[in-house]
């Protein structure tokens, strides 16, 4: 008897390991949770970032398109996006909440190709009008993926487990295609950026210089240095051997898989990087096919995907099929020679559609942590003895005793940017002079975006920006703070709500 469950074991797996039922599960449930961690994020920021009272207003930069372009068509062209026909604030809160309850579908088992499109299409429209708020590498990653997911689900009835329409293998193949991009894409940017990835040096200050640490990265920036030259090791080893094994023998590339999903599990633990993570995790499920994802699955999806069995795709599903793999490879030309050459570009997109893109990630690593802190008073004037009091941000470093934050895969938008500004001057960011510009009149969608209002009364008169540089406090300190801090320089002068220069500033890059 034993035998012959085995026997009928042996027979099912051969099956099995040819389907992929359980991968277009998977995956597609897995791109839902993204899309609606996506908009979530656009539901509860997109008012204050890019609204027609945002640091970026939307709208402002649509007729900054129109006008170099000369006519709408040549427009949507440049910017494809449902935002020319309205771009108010109650227009992009009724689209963020549509995606949100389109993902939640997708989420929850309902997945076909029209409601996939129109997801993709809407998250397309958020981010072309998103500017520098929506400038990382995980937006067009997400776009290049959810349109490849169209693909993969079926066309008209959503259900998971759909007789008459197979999961196309050529588009798991595409999927893993997208994977490799994105992982070898970041590790050849480190072999050709930072020293520090050579020498073996660059994790011994990641941790501390990423754009937003957890508290766990506090006790990894602390182990010692040999173990940090052993995570750079082997961090090129995942990121530029391991790829190659998603073209390899399904057990290798079983392996390979799992390489690359703990890989990113490590990276979740490690810090707050948005959604990235989570939709790396959603490509790597096309290394596997449901004879190894038949170990993860309710035993009643198995039994229901052994009553499947092997399907051929309809004549229309194949020319389709084939029509997007030639669309997709004629597409990979310029991101594959962006990777080979010596100047390569990190994370960009080469068509107005974001299809088929290009990928990095840390090309280069800070040593040292500088913050920029707002300061503000409400006295008249300013004097030695002036009393300034900090902004808070929800997620960057600022109270040195303050526990660092867990908030990926949701991401607070204008943290990260923070991060960036420190390193740059701040005629290079006039949204954060506009930002403040709003803090000095108490603006409700600015002051949403922090994490307190030390101001609750009244606005104040003066705010001015400092210059900090952080770092981690070490074991031997027992003073129960996670940074210490030193004042490095002013990043701006004080400046009031009725002051020319800020005027004629914000007027110039056309925010006032």
């Amino acid at each position: 008897m034993a035998g012959a469950v085995q026997n009928d074991d042996a027979t099912n797996g051969l099956a099995l390991h040819e389907q992929y039922w359980l991968t277009r599960f998977a995956f597609l449930r897995f791109v839902g949770l993204v899309y609606a961690i996506a908009f979530l994020i656009l539901r509860d920021q997109s008012g204050p970032l890019i609204g027609a009272e945002g640091l970026l207003p939307a709208g402002l930069y649509l007729e900054r398109v129109l006008s170099a372009s000369g006519d709408r068509l040549a427009a949507f062209f440049a910017v494809p996006t449902l935002f020319w026909v309205n771009c108010s604030d109650a227009f992009l809160q009724a689209l963020a909440y549509t995606g949100l309850g389109a993902s939640l579908l997708v989420l929850f088992g309902f997945a076909n190709a029209p409601l996939l499109a129109g997801l993709w299409f809407l998250y397309l429209s958020f981010v072309h009008i998103g500017q520098l708020f929506y400038g990382y590498g995980w937006e067009i990653l997400l776009l290049e993926t959810g349109f490849l997911a169209i693909f993969l689900a079926p066309p008209f009835d959503g259900r998971p487990f759909n007789v008459r329409v197979p999961p196309a293998r050529a588009v798991i193949w595409l999927l893993r295609w997208v994977l490799f991009r994105v992982m070898f894409g970041a590790g050849l940017i480190k072999l050709r950026g930072d020293d520090c990835w050579r020498d073996l040096t660059c994790m011994l200050y990641h941790y501390e210089t990423q754009p937003l640490p957890n508290p766990l990265s506090w006790y990894l920036f602390h182990l010692p240095v040999a173990v940090h030259k052993i995570e750079v090791v082997g961090n090129h080893f995942v990121e530029l051997v391991v790829p190659w094994t998603l073209f390899a023998p399904r057990r290798i590339r079983h392996v390979g898989g799992l390489c690359l999903v703990g890989f990113q599990l490590y990276l979740i633990v490690s810090g707050n990087l948005s959604f990235l993570n989570w939709l790396t995790i959603t490509l790597c499920i096309a290394c596997f096919d449901d004879q190894a994802l038949r170990h993860l699955a309710p035993a009643r999806l198995v039994v229901r995907v052994r009553q499947l069995g092997r399907r051929s795709p309809s004549r229309a599903r194949r020319a389709v099929v084939a029509a997007l793999t030639a669309l997709v490879l004629y597409l990979s030309t310029t991101p594959v020679m962006n990777l080979l050459g010596s100047r390569q570009v990190m994370n960009g997109s080469f068509d107005p559609f974001d299809l088929v893109n290009t990928y990095g990630a840390f090309g280069s690593i800070g040593r040292v942590r500088h913050e920029v802190i707002l300061e503000g008073t409400s006295d008249a004037t300013i004097t030695d003895a002036t009393r300034w009091r900090e902004y808070a941000f929800k997620c960057q470093p600022g109270d040195v005793n303050r526990r660092p934050c867990v908030v990926a895969p949701y991401q607070y938008r204008i943290d990260w940017q923070m991060w960036f500004a420190a390193m740059e001057d701040p005629r290079a960011n006039p949204w954060l002079i506009h930002f403040v510009s709003q803090l000095l009149e108490s603006n409700a969608g600015a002051l949403s975006l922090l994490a307190d209002d030390p101001f609750p009364d009244a606005p104040p008169t003066f705010i001015r920006a400092e210059l900090y540089e952080y770092r981690f406090t070490d074991w031997s300190e027992s003073t129960g703070a996670w940074w210490t801090r030193r004042r490095v320089a002013a990043y701006f002068p004080p400046l009031s709500r009725n002051s020319p220069s800020v005027r004629r500033f914000l007027s110039r890059n056309g925010l006032n």
